[in-house]
């Protein structure tokens, strides 16, 4: 294992030059402590997890402390936000510190989130807040610890730095980890910049270390794009199969890699609605739980549009027809996974759909729900999870085709409920659990944030002694008003 002065930098992107990033040094934020950090994070840039006990630790990710080797890049981009064009947004309030070359030949992107003023922070002041960096690394290590991809969180570094938002709060910095913070804003920038050559070499850039295997193919940007297209339809049918909600889906928060990027009011589902809303400032509903499908392909459009310089407009409209089939057959194993199933049929869809149609009209709890149908045979576990469903009839009958579906599979109760506690978490990041941490860190203690971590990092396992954590939520915490501010 390493220390942080073992660490490697191959900086990459910054190679692209001064038409893709700015040269940024970060801004130190005051009193430094470590709230929380992820062993796991840690050890894709092979640290040693003691190395988070250290005192200079703290002092590197708050910009206190730089490696020789880094490069703090401020990346420039666009996208459309709320569906609107915006010309010129950037790392406003983050910078990418370099790429960092660990054992296993992996690059990760070091990006140090609240790290202060650049040419992109457009009147903002740079600096990220205590509770949405806290926010964003539990959800970012909690949605991988579930199997979906997602950036990685390595720390939080809390600070005695004032800002404002609403009101006086403290300076925070969090230090992300992805393959590459490329994002399909990138390309738009270049396109409606009429910079076709720049667009041209993020293209090649993103090929070469990213999709090696679409330059073997006779069109490589056709071949990324259908990559592209693939990564998202999967990451999306993650999504709605596990009830998270985003609730920022701009085109610039959108990662090439197809991974959950740019945490912000995200949620996960607590009563399953269909139509659930997260972000209070979204007063259209445009990234509502139910339209996370559409505006993703929506997206897709646009990042098809910014490579018709490279791909042919046909062949863009005809691989973007791809992406509903391909979302749905994702989404229709997962849900087959969480329903036990270990075989398809033709008539899961409509089994499915009515499942979830019965749990929005009954207000269901979604996570705990799958949880518990697997915990006992399926006739034992539909009649205890009778009671939670309004339309009871309506349940009868669906509880009477599952068991008939289900029976089909065949396999005994033991090996079925290995397999359902496999893919049903006990153990889901709700919006008052990370409240309840963050009130708590925000007094100075972090004991409530690092055991939520801990438990999160375990969704599947039992874990004696944590079933508060799994408890249904009060009802206070399905109503948090939780915003872009951060």
């Amino acid at each position: 294992m390493k220390s942080l002065t073992d660490l490697i930098f191959d900086n990459r992107f910054a190679r692209l030059g001064d038409g893709f990033s700015t040269q940024v040094l970060p801004e130190p934020i005051a009193e430094p402590r470590l709230v929380v950090a992820s062993s796991a994070a840690m050890a894709l840039l092979d640290l040693d997890p003691s190395e988070a006990e250290s005192a200079v630790f703290a002092e590197v990710f708050s910009g206190h402390k730089l490696w020789s080797d880094a490069e703090p890049r401020a990346m420039v981009y666009s996208g459309h936000q709320f569906g609107s064009y915006n010309p010129r947004l950037g790392d406003g309030r983050g910078l990418l510190l370099g790429e960092v070359l660990n054992d296993a030949g992996e690059h990760w992107d070091l990006h140090l989130k609240g790290a202060g003023q650049t040419p992109y922070s457009r009147m903002g002041d740079g600096r990220a807040v205590l509770r949405s960096s806290i926010r964003e690394f539990l959800a970012s290590e909690h949605l991988h610890a579930l199997g979906m991809p997602t950036s990685r969180a390595l720390c939080v570094t809390g600070s005695s730095t004032p800002v404002w938002r609403e009101q006086q709060e403290s300076a925070a910095m969090v230090l992300r980890l992805a393959p590459s913070h490329v994002r399909f804003g990138h390309f738009e920038y270049f396109y409606y910049t009429q910079q076709h050559e720049l667009l041209k070499q993020l293209g090649e850039h993103v090929l070469s270390c990213h999709f090696p295997a679409c330059l073997t193919q006779a069109e490589p940007y056709q071949a990324m794009f259908r990559e592209v297209l693939e990564r998202n339809a999967q990451l999306i049918a993650y999504w709605q199969a596990y009830g998270f909600c985003h609730g920022v889906m701009n085109s610039d928060n959108m990662s090439i890699l197809g991974i959950t990027f740019d945490y912000g009011p995200y949620a996960f589902l607590d009563d399953f609605d269909a139509n659930f809303i997260c972000n209070h400032s979204d007063d259209s509903g445009r990234y509502a739980f139910s339209n996370q499908v559409p505006i993703a392909q929506w997206n897709l459009a646009a990042l098809g549009q910014a490579l018709t310089p490279l791909v042919s407009v046909e062949v863009l409209r005809e691989l973007l027809g791809l992406f509903l089939p391909l979302y749905q057959a994702h989404y229709r194993d997962l849900m087959r996974q969480r329903l036990g199933w270990l075989t398809a049929d033709d008539g899961d869809d409509t089994l499915i759909q009515r499942l979830l149609q019965l749990m929005q009209s009954g207000a269901v709890d979604y996570t705990r729900f799958f949880r518990e149908l697997g915990a006992s045979t399926a006739p034992q576990a539909l009649a205890r999870l009778r009671e939670d469903f309004s339309d009871l009839a309506g349940f009868d009958a669906w509880a009477a085709d599952y068991r008939t579906r289900s029976a089909r599979d065949g396999d005994d109760q033991d090996a079925r409920q290995a397999r359902m506690h496999a893919v049903n978490p006990k153990y889901i990041l709700r919006n008052y659990l990370a409240q309840q941490a963050i009130e708590a860190a925000e007094q100075g203690d972090y004991a409530p944030v690092r055991e939520l971590h801990a438990v999160l990092s375990r969704p599947f396992d039992e874990q004696p002694g944590q079933e508060r954590f799994a408890q249904r939520p009060p009802d206070w915490g399905k109503h948090l008003a939780i915003s872009c501010s951060s």
